[in-house]
């Protein structure tokens, strides 16, 4: 299902906020904050989602092969 609101549409010839450094100046209309786009994801799904993809996918293919009848 896709988003057909005009409000909520990205402009891809649009260039994005930049990282607010002074948000009492520009309080109306903020850019992202550094926090949220120097975020690390090391603690993430990411990283586990790595090993247990590949795990899962080992185990279908034994059961498939060696165990179904």
């Amino acid at each position: 299902m896709e988003n057909t609101d005009p409000r909520h549409q990205e402009n891809p010839e649009k260039t994005p906020k930049p990282v607010e450094t002074d948000y009492a100046h520009h309080e109306q209309d903020p850019g992202p904050s550094p926090q949220a786009v120097n975020e690390d994801n090391n603690n993430g799904a990411g990283p586990v989602m790595k090993w247990i993809i590949p795990i899962i996918i080992v185990v279908m293919l034994i059961y498939w092969f060696l165990i179904r009848k």
